[in-house]
Parts: structure tokens; C-alpha cells; sequence
């Protein structure tokens, strides 16, 4: 498996080619204004990474805030280019991720609770709670830490069935009925 970072820089900042000069505005985020009033019927991340907040080129950090509704879950996923540090700070979560030697390391977490997911490991979260929704912060250690949701990556990229059902030792019509439980609903 290979990973990558972000480079070191030698300056302070990175501004972008089309700036001349900038003020405290050009480091302020407001993409997370009014979120914290509002719970989302299915799970929602919104980031600020360096394709939402350009200040962070260059400081190899990125933050995303998580919002759990009742029975909630985050699927499988990796983060290629950095670690994740997450935070609980409303409701409780069951986290968990997969070692490269396919352990699996389990863990509930309570309201000020902090879980660190290695960089490019398999994990997860799950709001076990079927009444209250939970919010937590995760901060990256890249600017870009980009996500590769297995269930996504797998059957709703093109990999042809026959490939998917010999690889999990399953038939064509289950690989089928994966990829239709992952189509968006027809309007």
C-alpha cells in the first residue's frame, strides 16, 4: 500500500496565484454558521478542507464536523493522505477500525471522547442510539485527506459483477442486489 502526505512548505502561507494580498478574512471559515441548529435525516459531513477553505494549502490540517442522526451510520471508509482524530461532542458513538493484519479494534465512545484512526486504516461510526442524534468533530492531518467509502468504491464504480462475485465468493444476482440497494432513489 502506498500513502502520501503534504509536503512541508517554506513560508508561513500559500496564497492563492489570483490574490495579491489578503486579511484575516482569507484564514476565517464561515461554512459551518447554523449547522449545529439542525439535525440531518441521514448522515452529514461537512468539511473544510482545502477545496472548501484555501488558507489550509499548505498546513497539513483539515477539519470535518459529523452529524449522526438516530441509527446512523458512517460506512467503511479509508482516508488515503492523513490519520483522523475524532471528537464526541453530543451523544455517544461505536467506532471502530481494521489493522493491516485484519484485526478489529472496537470502541464506544461517550460526549467528550477522543478516537484516533490511523491513517488509511478501515473504519467506521455507528449511532447505536435509536432516539438521539450525535455530532463530532474530526480534525485531518492533511489539508486533503481524501475518503474512499467502500461500499461506494466497490459497487457503484463500474467494477464489473462477475469480478465483485468471485471476489467475495458470492453469486452475480447478491453483487446486483448490493449495487441496487446503492442506486439514488429514481425521482
Amino acid at each position: 500500500m502506498v500513502q502520501a502526505s503534504d509536503p512541508d512548505i517554506l513560508s508561513d502561507f500559500i496564497l492563492p496565484s489570483n490574490l495579491n494580498g489578503v486579511n484575516g478574512s482569507f484564514f476565517t471559515f464561515t461554512g459551518m454558521r447554523g449547522i449545529f441548529n439542525q439535525t440531518p435525516p441521514t448522515f452529514k459531513v461537512t468539511k473544510a478542507s482545502l477545496a472548501e477553505f484555501p488558507a489550509l494549502n499548505g498546513q497539513s490540517i483539515s477539519l470535518a464536523v459529523l452529524q449522526y442522526p438516530a441509527g446512523g451510520v458512517n460506512p467503511p471508509h479509508t482516508h488515503p493522505r492523513a490519520a483522523e482524530l475524532l471528537f464526541v461532542v453530543e451523544g455517544s458513538l461505536e467506532v471502530g477500525f481494521v489493522d493491516t493484519t485484519n484485526k478489529l479494534y472496537t470502541q464506544t465512545l461517550q460526549l467528550g471522547d477522543i478516537f484516533v484512526f490511523p491513517k488509511g486504516l478501515v473504519h467506521y461510526q455507528y449511532n447505536a442510539n435509536a432516539t438521539e442524534p450525535t455530532t463530532a468533530i474530526s480534525a485531518f492531518g492533511s489539508a486533503s485527506a481524501g475518503t474512499a467509502s467502500l461500499p461506494t468504491t466497490l459497487f457503484a464504480t463500474g467494477i464489473e459483477d462477475d469480478i465483485l462475485a468471485k471476489s467475495f465468493k458470492t453469486d452475480v444476482a447478491t453483487i446486483q442486489k448490493l449495487k441496487a440497494g446503492l442506486a439514488p432513489p429514481k425521482a
